[in-house]
């Protein structure tokens, strides 16, 4: 067996190009290892490739997953079509919310924790069956940024008021995903900037009502699209009144 300290050192020797494909495959064993011993369906999402790999547990044929295995998007459309739209942006409000609490937590506690949330999902046999989703995320410890997300879709195993929590896996404290999560999301500028291009002001406009450089508007403008992981102005208003960041 290879010594720790030498293992290191190949490790951290390895380009990134390298380290990212044996991170991959560790990742990719550690779900499917996890969709067999609990039977759930295990989606393994890329963040550098902006793929996802569906591994079929035993659950999936309650979903009629079996046999998806590979889609060009990290945002599993495959499982969100079995979703309603207001599920669905439920869903990804939920992910958005855990992302950016964990980016606040100290790097040390993040493996820690995990998205727990409740799903509804409309079976090929027209059945609609409650889902446990977990999600946990894959960090990259040199460049501290997330390689990867691992959700498990599994029946619900038991009942729990609210929708979605942060949970700490190693004491069991769960935090609700409610709108008081929202001061990670944006910041209060942020949030200023957002709510004066939700009425229809132009960037020299919210520059000069907020005494600062068109640049420096610009700059908050792209910093909510990435954030609230959207394409344009209008999504960014519209997503941001469903979390009720506005």
């Amino acid at each position: 067996m290879e010594r720790p300290l030498k293992q290191l050192d190949r490790l951290l020797r390895q380009s990134p190009a390298e380290r990212h494909e044996n991170l991959f495959e560790a990742a990719m064993a550690q779900a499917r290892s996890l969709a067999t011993l609990e039977n759930v369906v295990a989606v393994i999402s890329d963040m550098t490739r902006n793929e996802s790999r569906i591994i079929a547990g035993g659950f999936a044929k309650t979903l009629g997953l079996d046999g998806y295995e590979h889609e060009n998007s990290i945002w599993e459309s495959r499982i969100l079509s079995m979703m309603t739209e207001e599920q669905q942006e439920a869903k990804v409000i939920a992910e958005l919310r855990f992302y950016h609490l964990m980016r606040h937590l100290p790097k040390a506690r993040r493996q820690q924790h995990c998205l727990i949330s409740r799903l509804r999902m409309h079976t090929p046999d027209d059945r609609w069956v409650d889902v446990m989703h977990r999600m946990y995320y894959v960090h990259d410890t040199v460049c501290d940024n997330v390689l990867y997300a691992i959700c498990l879709y599994g029946p619900m195993m038991f009942d729990f008021k609210g929708s979605s929590y942060m949970v700490d896996m190693t004491t069991g404290i769960r935090e609700e995903l409610s709108a008081e999560a929202n001061g990670a999301v944006l910041s209060r500028r942020e949030r200023q900037v957002l709510s004066l291009i939700d009425e229809g002001m132009k960037s020299v406009e919210i520059a000069r009502r907020l005494n600062i450089s068109v640049h420096t508007v610009s700059r908050h403008r792209q910093e909510i699209l990435a954030k609230l992981q959207v394409k344009n102005s209008i999504e960014a208003c519209r997503r941001a009144k469903a979390m009720k960041l506005i």
